[in-house]
């Protein structure tokens, strides 16, 4: 059964490391249980690289999770991470199956490709790293924006927007009241002028 309070962080080596660390650490910070699972089979060791080399240990494979227990999957970004999630049929399938149970799902830079490719930003609005907008296929791209929010499905811009992107994460899955506790904890209050209460 989910939980309010867990969510999946799949990993795929050429991820955005700033993209990674910051959601791991602010969902932490927010009571939010983050499991981080590669995507190497059940029998590798359990790490991913990112784009600028830094090692991130992982708790589990992919192939190991039961997508039923969470309330949200989240995608970094970085190249060539976000090609290598948007490719990968259990990514799509868990994504899928978040929409299909009404849950979120979440991508920041390159990652939204991921999104599209699993058919969740049709009639939908979302933005992505500027190089990438091309990419979004049926979404209303937003480019001044740095947390889009349309449904259930929330997207953010780049390594810049990483921190707003996580405490949003925080405002819908615990309350707006808790993100700005947060916010203001790490000297950075005002999340909701930044981000133009995109949760409400």
């Amino acid at each position: 059964m989910t939980s309010s309070s867990k969510v999946l962080l799949p990993l795929a080596d050429g991820f955005e490391e700033i993209e990674a660390v910051t959601i791991i650490d602010v969902l932490r910070r927010g009571e939010i249980e983050v499991i981080v699972a590669d995507l190497g089979a059940p029998g590798d060791a359990r790490s991913a690289r990112g784009a600028q080399g830094i090692e991130l240990s992982t708790a589990v494979s992919l192939d190991d999770v039961n997508i039923d227990d969470f309330a949200a999957v989240i995608l970094a970004g970085g190249i060539p991470g976000a090609t290598t999630l948007r490719d990968d049929e259990r990514v799509i399938a868990a994504l899928k199956y978040m929409h299909e149970h009404d849950r979120w799902t979440a991508a920041v830079c390159a990652a939204p490709i991921a999104l599209a490719q699993a058919g969740l930003l049709e009639g939908q609005r979302a933005t992505c790293y500027p190089a990438f907008h091309d990419h979004l296929s049926g979404a209303t791209v937003v480019e001044n924006e740095r947390v889009v929010i349309s449904g259930r499905v929330m997207t953010s811009t780049g390594p810049g927007t990483s921190l707003d992107f996580a405490l949003c994460l925080v405002a819908v899955l615990k309350s707006p009241e808790t993100a700005e506790e947060l916010a203001a904890g790490m000297i950075a209050g005002g999340l909701a002028e930044r981000v133009g209460n995109c949760w409400s």
